[in-house]
């Protein structure tokens, strides 16, 4: 009886066809969401091994993937773990992702059994008129640019239409991965390294 009450239940979920589904509608919430920046000059030789990386994967892996960003060049989504030379910036970035969620966002992600785990990882080389679509990350929790090489005419990265954030060597910046963003037309030179980062539980005994 109890098997037949259910069937009868999900019944006209199971009979959803593709011209028969459950109708979606958007409403827009005006929020604020942060955005953070800081210099990496302390980790100098992170920044010049990863600008080694981007060059030998322009060799190794010399197609760019299709995506939002039209530049001259942009490596593998997984480029770190395709060359290890990334391996210690990513590293570093986990370490300020996890500072930003205790002291700006209010979440010690150890205490609440989370971590952040680098999921995606690529390079770009921005040469005159490339630009990058608007467009967001979700579903990472975190993104971020990290600034290799910037000319001092390179285009800003520009946050919901309003925010212009002007780029400089060893800068980088980091968001919710759900921001929208993009970057204008660039007249300068640019070389950048982006992430996103997704959350995972740690259970002990079981995730190690």
């Amino acid at each position: 009886m109890l098997l037949k009450y259910w069937i009868h239940l999900i019944r006209p979920y199971l009979a959803m066809t593709e011209n028969d589904k459950v109708q979606i509608r958007t409403v827009e919430v005006a929020t604020e969401m942060p955005v953070f920046i800081c210099d990496l000059t302390l980790i100098k030789p992170q920044l010049d091994l990863a600008r080694l990386a981007i060059e030998e994967l322009r060799v190794t892996h010399p197609n760019s993937p299709e995506s939002n960003v039209k530049s001259a060049y942009m490596s593998p989504w997984h480029s770190h773990l395709v060359n290890p030379k990334l391996l210690p910036l990513t590293e570093s970035a986990l370490t300020i992702a996890r500072e930003v969620s205790k002291t700006h966002l209010s979440a010690h992600l150890s205490s609440l059994n989370m971590d952040l785990v680098v999921t995606d990882c690529w390079g770009a080389i921005y040469e005159q008129s490339d630009y990058t679509k608007r467009h967001n990350h979700f579903p990472a929790e975190f993104s971020c640019v990290v600034y290799l090489e910037v000319h001092e005419d390179s285009a800003p990265i520009i946050f919901s239409g309003k925010l212009h954030i002007k780029p400089k060597p060893n800068m980088l910046v980091m968001f919710p991965g759900i921001l929208q963003h993009e970057v204008p037309a660039t007249t300068g030179r640019r070389v950048i390294v982006a992430m996103n980062m997704n959350k995972r539980a740690i259970f002990d005994g079981i995730n190690k």
